[in-house]
């Protein structure tokens, strides 16, 4: 590379830096993990933010804070009462490693948090891209982030394709290392709000001049394909109570949360040749209640139905009024919520 275009380069990441931070300071979203760099509720936020809506975010941090304000309050708490305030969230393994990790800060290290990117990578859950953001914005340390938003941001920049560590060694390369949180915020935010996959917002942006691709790249990002499937779940209350089953401890997902019990029932489809092809008169039951759920790839349409518990499930019967303290699968608690059995909101 020519000592000219080197020169052009640094002088373009010194005006993209300038430009997207000036964007950011006007237009960042009002997040409240944002109010401050207090290490502990840039952790928090951190983890939930993995594979999760910010949207969906918010409402949880809150109450997650209110129930554990500090690490030595989440390091104390049982397991099943950390596991009741992520529920709705989902990926629960996040809140296990989060309460792990916790024990070690409170335990170990006195309730002192790393100040690096390598010190925080050494706590349970925490990986390359969550211990640069914690580092970056908690305690202003120069290091980068890649997630998702990043690379797309990257890639329609610079109208290349890029893989593995080429999206971290370019990423250091744009970093405005005086405001290296900020910086790295503002990435995400430009990736979430505006660069976004499918239908960028190319005239808001304030990089669009030195941008290559002004918009989607071609051969650029494909929707997942969703899988469809359809659920029943019974739903047996009695005497103020509601029966619900645990999931096993060694399930792949959501092991060890509470939900209600499934059951095995026909089809939508063979239910409707079933109706069709009776004579006397009479209907098969309804679903008290039907709705849409979606967990990583897969939509299912679940039927709820009033019906007394299997015979042989391994459950317990729970009052009302202790719903918003167990460890709800997110399905579980939308269900309970719709049914108006006191479940809290997800």
């Amino acid at each position: 590379m020519t000592q000219r275009a080197k020169s052009s380069g640094r002088m373009q990441a010194l005006e993209f830096r300038k430009r997207l931070l000036t964007w950011y300071d006007a237009h960042a979203r009002d997040l409240p993990w944002r109010k401050d760099h207090d290490p502990y509720r840039v952790w928090v936020s951190e983890i939930m933010l993995q594979q999760t809506r910010v949207a969906a975010v918010i409402e949880h941090y809150h109450e997650f804070l209110r129930r554990f304000p500090t690490v030595k309050k989440l390091a104390a708490a049982r397991e099943a009462s950390v596991l009741a305030a992520w529920s709705g969230l989902g990926y629960y393994r996040r809140a296990r490693m989060l309460h792990a990790a916790a024990k070690v800060v409170a335990g170990e290290r006195g309730a002192k948090f790393p100040e690096t990117a390598e010190g925080w990578r050494s706590l349970p859950g925490i990986g390359r891209y969550t211990a640069a953001a914690i580092a970056s914005i908690a305690g202003g340390e120069p290091v980068a982030v890649v997630d998702g938003n990043v690379e797309r941001v990257l890639q329609r920049i610079l109208g290349e394709r890029m893989s593995g560590e080429e999206f971290w060694l370019t990423a250091e390369t744009l970093l405005d290392r005086h405001r290296p949180g900020d910086f790295n915020q503002a990435m995400m935010e430009l990736g979430a709000t505006v660069c976004t996959p499918r239908t960028p917002a190319c005239l808001t942006c304030p990089v669009l001049e030195l941008c290559r691709t002004r918009g989607e790249m071609a051969g650029g990002d494909r929707a997942k394909r969703q899988n469809k499937r359809e659920i029943d779940y019974a739903l047996h209350c009695r005497d103020g109570k509601v029966f619900l089953v645990q999931r096993p401890k060694e399930a792949r997902l959501m092991a060890g949360m509470w939900e209600l019990p499934q059951i095995d029932l026909p089809t939508l489809g063979e239910r409707q040749v079933r109706r069709s092809a009776r004579s006397d008169g009479h209907h098969i039951d309804s679903p008290i209640l039907t709705l849409r759920h979606s967990i990583t790839v897969t939509d299912y349409t679940v039927r709820v139905w009033d019906r007394a518990t299997p015979e042989g499930d391994a459950g317990k019967w729970v009052s009302y009024g202790k719903l918003s303290k167990m460890p709800l699968t997110g399905l579980a608690r939308k269900v309970l919520r719709k049914a108006r059995l006191g479940a809290p909101k997800a």
